[in-house]
């Protein structure tokens, strides 16, 4: 009788872990359809440095990116000083996303930052010329 309900239990448990294997596949679908446009096409990706200092970097550099149209996604790293963007090349391109973060105040790997957005960031935001980009 023990043995029963023993091997009752096991296979229980195997569905329920068998359950939760299938919803780790439908998050993984969730987070592809993220990266697709308006017409079902994968969105591009582009990964750039971008000097900045804080969290308030952060935020005005994502604010930044994300105003551009077509910008899904942008996610910057503090520690790397590098940005992550996913966007639609059918709306925009990746140039357009650094003239916007430059227009803020902040360098890119391709840019220099407005001089006059760069006066008016907060001190902690201020940051050295020489102050490296895309960081490991």
């Amino acid at each position: 009788m023990k043995k029963g309900i023993l091997l009752v239990a096991m296979i229980a448990g195997l569905a329920i872990v068998g359950c939760k294997g299938d919803a780790k596949a439908e998050t993984k679908e969730e987070t592809k359809t993220i990266t697709k446009n308006s017409k079902g096409k994968e969105l591009s990706m582009a990964t750039f440095g971008v000097r900045g200092n804080c969290g308030m970097c952060k935020e005005t550099i994502e604010k930044a990116a994300h105003s551009v149209k077509g910008v899904a996604k942008a996610t910057w790293d503090v520690k790397k000083k590098s940005i992550e963007i996913s966007y639609d090349e059918y709306v925009v391109n990746e140039n357009v996303v650094h003239k916007a973060i430059a227009a803020a105040g902040y360098d890119t790997d391709k840019m220099e930052g407005d001089k006059e957005a760069y006066s008016n960031l907060p001190k902690c935001c201020q940051y050295s010329d020489e102050q490296l980009m895309n960081q490991e």
